[in-house]
């Protein structure tokens, strides 16, 4: 068993094509976060190198817009252990990251709507955050 966790946590209400890019968005963000969790370019057969990709699984669970917004202030609470990657509705509303900016600025912490949230660090602590929750299927 793995010493770190991470998972990713979506709003299974959302439609399929904003699910799928919730899901790349905080995968990429955990990545700049965490370059560790990617792993080293690895040669095929003829020699070629293929792109690292991560070296931990990263299942991907379902989590309604209340547990989203109870996990991350729950994950708050451990922000020296965990690294917590959150996806808003505003990205819906928004066209570019400046706008996106704008609109978080503007948006009181009650009136975030969470799309979905990564989760990594200690395996025990990110099982006792996310363990009642299930797959995303």
């Amino acid at each position: 068993m793995s010493a770190i966790r991470c998972v990713v946590i979506i709003n299974p209400e959302l439609p399929l094509g904003i699910i799928a890019n919730t899901a790349a968005v905080l995968a990429m963000s955990l990545g700049k976060l965490r370059p560790a969790l990617v792993g080293r370019d690895l040669p095929d057969a003829q020699g070629g190198l293929r792109t690292g990709i991560t070296t931990v699984p990263i299942p991907v669970l379902r989590g309604s817009a209340s547990q989203l917004r109870e996990l991350r202030a729950a994950a708050r609470a451990f922000s020296t252990e965990l690294t917590l990657v959150e996806l808003t509705s505003a990205t819906l509303r928004t066209r570019s990251y400046q706008e996106y900016a704008a609109e978080l600025a503007a948006t009181a912490e009650a009136d975030i709507d969470y799309q979905g949230l990564a989760l990594c660090g200690p395996a025990k602590r990110v099982r006792q955050l996310t363990g009642s929750l299930g797959l995303l299927r």
